[in-house]
């Protein structure tokens, strides 16, 4: 019993040992060998201390650890190596993502070499957008070898069911409640009348005719996404680019994509390859974001038949009331309009409280919104009920 008992605080002090990181002050007088000192010095290099070498936590050689990766991409290659070995894929991007963070890593993405062994995710992404202008030629086709991954991983993930959500809802708005003889959906028709089913006849005899709704059916929706490309926006503008490209793909929705900081750029063209998109962004700089509702505006022909999406964490540096009027005239048009804080799955997003009341107010409520929880809003915007407003966090 003393033995079971032993060997299970044995493992308690191994792991608060690898937590703590070893030294003087972690006072479990443990030691580690093997593996384990493999992933206690892969840790050490990120986390540990960056001003010498630790004091305890020594290799199996006896060699005392010095914390970070060194300036050179072999090193850094290496440890990438042995991070994948030791961690899942989830902790391996968080790994990745701090040391970007804090040891400065990012320019060493713009070597071929090192992009071909980073684990690719929607944050390396961010991190290669930001590096878009300063990547030489010889890197750039790895790294849209490496967005392409990440991309097609999520298009994958997230478009057959927001064709199957939006391609519903198109239906249920063009349904008609008086069809003619030949527009009558009969399938529809007696599901909505099974409660008048009469035994004595084994017939249904409907109150309610629900029609295809032909001509209205011919008429197509217009989604316009306006998306935020200042720093903070990374993932979203990722999700939103996804998106675009699911959304042009639909032919009863004709799609606009306008990214936008201080000035305003329309990567409507570019929607067939949701990469041209991503490269074609510019993270960074200021916010102008009645200037890229301006020029949202000019582009709507037909304000009822016309979603209007804006993704941003809405901190203006532009003129607010005069954003807040164009939000308003728009809504008043007839126009549907939806703003979202973030379109990521990074939780709650820091953003413009100020603003995102003013929205409400509005009859415009500001909301971070999931990548899986997006199809469900933009069912709802187009069939003009309430959005699916997620709980506050």
């Amino acid at each position: 019993m003393s033995a079971a008992v032993t060997d299970v605080e044995q493992e308690r002090l191994r792991r608060w040992r690898l937590v703590l990181g070893g030294g003087a002050a972690d006072g479990t007088g443990c030691g580690l060998s093997g593996q384990d000192a493999a992933v206690d010095g892969a840790l050490t290099a990120l986390y540990g201390k960056a001003d010498g070498p630790q004091k305890g936590g020594k290799e199996r050689s006896g060699q005392e650890r010095s914390a970070g990766l060194g300036a050179s991409a072999p090193s850094v290659a290496r440890w990438l190596g042995d991070i994948r070995t030791y961690f899942p894929s989830s902790v391996v991007r968080i790994m990745q993502r701090d040391a970007i963070d804090r040891l400065g890593l990012a320019t060493l993405l713009l070597e071929p070499e090192m992009l071909e062994a980073v684990e690719a995710d929607v944050h390396l992404v961010g991190t290669l957008m930001s590096l878009n202008k300063a990547m030489p030629e010889t890197t750039r086709e790895t790294a849209r070898a490496v967005v392409r991954r990440v991309v097609d991983a999520l298009e994958k993930r997230l478009a057959t069911r927001t064709r199957a959500t939006l391609t519903g809802a198109l239906d249920r708005s063009a349904r008609v409640d008086r069809p003619r003889h030949h527009d009558i959906d009969w399938n529809r028709t007696i599901a909505a009348n099974l409660k008048h089913y009469l035994p004595e006849y084994r017939t249904v005899v409907p109150e309610r005719l629900v029609g295809y709704g032909r001509a209205a059916r011919s008429v197509k929706k217009e989604v316009v996404l306006c998306v935020d490309q200042s720093g903070s926006m990374a993932a979203s503008v990722v999700y939103a680019s996804v998106f675009g490209a699911v959304l042009a793909s639909m032919r009863s929705i004709a799609t606009r994509l306008v990214v936008f900081d201080t000035a305003v750029v329309d990567l409507t063209d570019q929607l067939d390859d949701p990469v041209d998109v991503i490269f074609g962004t510019r993270l960074g700089g200021g916010t102008d974001i009645n200037r890229a509702l301006a020029y949202c505006q000019s582009q709507i022909t037909r304000p009822a038949e016309t979603v209007v999406v804006l993704i941003s964490d809405l901190y203006e540096g532009g003129i607010r009331d005069e954003m807040l009027k164009r939000v308003a005239a728009m809504k008043a048009s007839g126009v549907q309009f939806v703003t979202l804080l973030a379109l990521s799955d990074e939780g709650a997003p820091a953003y413009d409280r100020e603003h995102a009341a003013a929205l409400a107010a509005l009859g415009a409520p500001a909301f971070a919104c999931t990548p899986d929880l997006f199809p469900e809003v933009m069912a709802a915007a187009i069939e003009k009920r309430p959005l699916p407003v997620p709980d506050p966090v």
